[in-house]
């Protein structure tokens, strides 16, 4: 069974009430002028900020980036441990966390100080699943969006009794915990792959061969076995359009993504009517757009047979014989590339700040033996998909958490009481 309340339609037993009628919700304070060494850098109070609430998805803050003096300290609200904090101002507003310190809070930041019947972790998980809402229907705006106290306040919270509350909580925090093992997972994975490719694409760690000996090269040191040529010794430029209006679709190459659909991940058409004048990409070939490569854009298209691109790219094949794709496009995707394409593009004499063909061409790559790049591609091919599979399981889990709260803040999933130790 359901009742009304101000909270909307709850369980029995369920009660919904405005937080400012179980709560006292205050704003922190900042000392002024901002930055005067008199109140701040020092070392008496630790400084809790918006960025330092909203630097990581953990629920406790355990620490500050910044420190008090004790005059900054008698300038500013102090909060205690356990204390509920939500961030009210700016584009990060409605952004819950519970300090596990005593410290000062700026005036970006507000507090739901002595709760009355609601215990703390469950009204952080309810805050969050709200801080969308926050920002798109409680406080929107432009330039400075404000979250203050008494929008705060009037904002309706349902309530379940204090042991379901303490169950509600305990079961999105095995949630969290999940989360967070599988973060820490992928960023060990991710801090693996960097020191791989470090590794391979310099030769400082062989496959096929025990030359130990280097050269020098503009690239740095490679072993005396690879070869270092022009990318046009390797590779040829592409320049057929789209004449015949082949209903191919339309791709974009994104520094982070590489050839995406545009259609499928802009959601919406970005691109002219009329594509007879766009560059044919096949299937295992590079492009790029010519004015943001000095950003990493570059990719290998290997979503269809055949895609097109918009006039601005630069499409090119490889030789097979000499290269491997996917070791070509690990070497230009690094940060040494990307500088490299920066400075090439500054240097060019097209005022336009793009890289054409030629620029482009004359820049040289490291090149192992055939079969050395095969097994370094390889290698690489095998951490991406330990990344992909880690990436898919953390959005699974977020999804499913995000669902599970709406289900279990609204009612309309219950608990078992009885487990709640």
């Amino acid at each position: 069974m359901t009742h009304k309340t101000v909270a909307g339609n709850l369980p029995d037993k369920w009660v919904g009430a405005l937080i400012k009628n179980v709560c006292r919700v205050v704003r922190g304070s900042s000392p002024r002028p901002a930055g005067s060494p008199l109140y701040f850098d020092g070392d008496f109070l630790p400084w809790a900020t918006v960025a330092d609430i909203t630097s990581s998805a953990e629920m406790y803050l355990k620490s500050t980036k910044s420190m008090l003096t004790k005059a900054g300290a008698e300038r500013t609200r102090i909060t205690d441990p356990g204390t509920l904090m939500l961030t009210n101002s700016g584009a990060t507003l409605g952004v819950p966390k519970i300090s596990s310190i005593k410290c000062g809070a700026n005036d970006g930041i507000a507090m739901l100080l002595e709760l009355d019947g609601i215990a703390t972790e469950y009204a952080y998980y309810y805050l969050l699943s709200k801080t969308q809402y926050f920002r798109d229907v409680v406080a929107p705006g432009v330039g400075q969006p404000n979250l203050n106290t008494d929008l705060i306040g009037d904002f309706p919270i349902p309530i379940p009794p204090l042991p379901e509350q303490k169950k509600i909580a305990q079961i999105l925090s095995t949630w969290d915990k999940a989360i967070d093992t599988t973060e820490k997972l992928l960023a060990s994975s991710r801090q693996q792959k960097k020191a791989l490719m470090q590794q391979l694409l310099t030769g400082k760690k062989r496959l096929k061969s025990n030359t130990i000996s280097f050269k020098k090269t503009r690239y740095g040191e490679i072993p005396e076995d690879w070869n270092y040529p022009a990318i046009k010794d390797i590779a040829i430029q592409l320049s057929e359009k789209n004449n015949k209006n082949h209903n191919y679709p339309v791709l974009s190459c994104s520094k982070h993504t590489g050839f995406v659909d545009s259609l499928k991940y802009f959601k919406k058409k970005v691109y002219s009517d009329d594509t007879s004048g766009y560059r044919i990409i096949p299937r295992n070939c590079f492009g790029f757009p010519s004015n943001h490569i000095e950003e990493g854009s570059i990719g290998l298209q290997k979503l269809y047979d055949f895609g097109i691109v918009s006039p601005i790219y630069v499409v090119f094949d490889i030789d097979r014989a000499k290269v491997n794709g996917d070791y070509l496009i690990a070497i230009l995707k690094t940060e040494h590339y990307r500088q490299i394409f920066c400075a090439a593009t500054n240097a060019s004499v097209d005022r336009r700040g793009s890289l054409r063909w030629k620029e482009f061409s004359a820049i040289h790559v490291p090149l192992p033996p055939l079969e050395e790049q095969h097994s370094i591609a390889s290698i690489l091919a095998n951490a991406d998909r330990e990344i992909e599979t880690l990436q898919q399981k953390l959005d699974c889990l977020k999804r499913e958490k995000k669902a599970l709260m709406q289900q279990l803040l609204t009612g309309k999933r219950r608990v078992q009481i009885g487990e709640v130790q």
